[in-house]
């Protein structure tokens, strides 16, 4: 796997990123031949939750270890009223997408996909990582969005589990057939809060392990050993743990989340990040939200309402997924 690190991209949990440029492969359905849907016509099947308008107090003032992140200057950016998916998009969403398209995702149409080591489940000769400066992650053949562990895995089991494997492109394609689109990145982090201001997490301040586990992130020494005390080794079934204020099931931990936004790390300081950047050049990085069951106190503390993270938008890999957000007057589909 020809892959540059995370410490190109700043990704949480090293997350590899495609080096090859940005072009269409052999079978890979643009999204521009896919039939739009027109909101409401019963595509999409993920539940909603209704986020009121408000003012979000955007970033964090303790921020991370990851400057580079741009989780600052706080400011405060006013938001509409809008419908979000209340959990991301599963293996049975994707899966009816894809029977109904045909589509192909990049990850297929590339050959191979971002696996981390202790989920790899390959041939050993399908095996070709390690995948950039990261040794946990491995790029592994036939790793796709219903093989995520490799071509001798499968979906058994996983409908009701976040579907990964998926780029910025795949998760806008989806977009473009159900009639939706990607949260942008103010409004990804407005849901998160649950109408908490200035909350670390979804559910407040306390301890992702307080009481029991509040998210499904890294328990044990990363990267080697994982306990999985809250009782997944990676992905866990959308709807596990509980939903925030507004209804929102984990926005943190579990899988990071693409959202609309091109990323740029003195965003907030330029004050752009109001709206999707929708002129940024081909490859440029995408804002990724939440954090997921990679995420550790000791290597990655994303699993936070304010942590940005980004990839290249051909990229893909285990733990990222997505939800989407009602299509309003103004907005453009993908």
């Amino acid at each position: 796997m020809s892959s540059a690190g995370s410490e190109g991209c700043g990704c949480g949990c090293g997350m590899p990123q495609r080096s090859e440029p940005m072009t269409m492969r052999i079978g890979l359905r643009p999204v521009a031949v896919l039939a739009a849907a027109s909101p409401g016509d019963g595509r999409h099947r993920v539940a909603q939750a209704r986020v009121p308008e408000g003012v979000l107090t955007m970033g964090d003032s303790s921020g991370d270890r990851n400057p580079g992140d741009g989780e600052l200057p706080v400011h405060q950016i006013e938001v509409a009223a809008f419908e979000i998916d209340a959990t991301t998009v599963t293996n049975a969403d994707f899966a009816r997408f894809v029977a109904d398209t045909g589509y192909r995702t990049e990850a297929e149409a590339f050959g191979y996909s971002a696996v981390f080591h202790l989920a790899v489940d390959a041939e050993r000769a399908d095996i070709t990582g390690p995948a950039g400066v990261a040794p946990w992650w491995f790029g592994v053949r036939g790793a796709d969005w219903s093989h995520p562990g490799g071509g001798r895995s499968s979906l058994d089991g996983l409908d009701q589990h976040p579907v990964v494997h998926v780029s910025w492109n795949d998760a806008q394609a989806y977009c473009a057939w159900a009639g939706r689109r990607l949260p942008t990145e103010a409004e990804w982090e407005y849901a998160s809060r649950g109408g908490l201001v200035g909350a670390r997490y979804p559910w407040g301040d306390e301890p992702v392990d307080a009481g029991g586990w509040r998210a499904n992130i890294w328990q044990g020494v990363f990267p080697g050993v994982n306990t999985a005390a809250d009782g997944w080794l990676t992905t866990a079934p959308v709807r596990s743990f509980a939903p925030n204020g507004y209804g929102l099931w984990q926005t943190v931990g579990n899988v990071w989340e693409w959202c609309a936004d091109g990323f740029a790390p003195d965003a907030y300081q330029r004050r752009i990040d109001r709206a999707p950047v929708a002129s940024v050049p081909a490859g440029h990085p995408r804002v990724l939200r939440g954090g997921s069951y990679l995420c550790h106190a000791s290597y990655c503390n994303r699993y936070r309402n304010s942590a940005r993270s980004s990839n290249t938008p051909d990229s893909s890999m285990g733990n990222a997924g997505f939800r989407t957000v009602s299509v309003s007057t103004g907005d453009t589909l993908p």
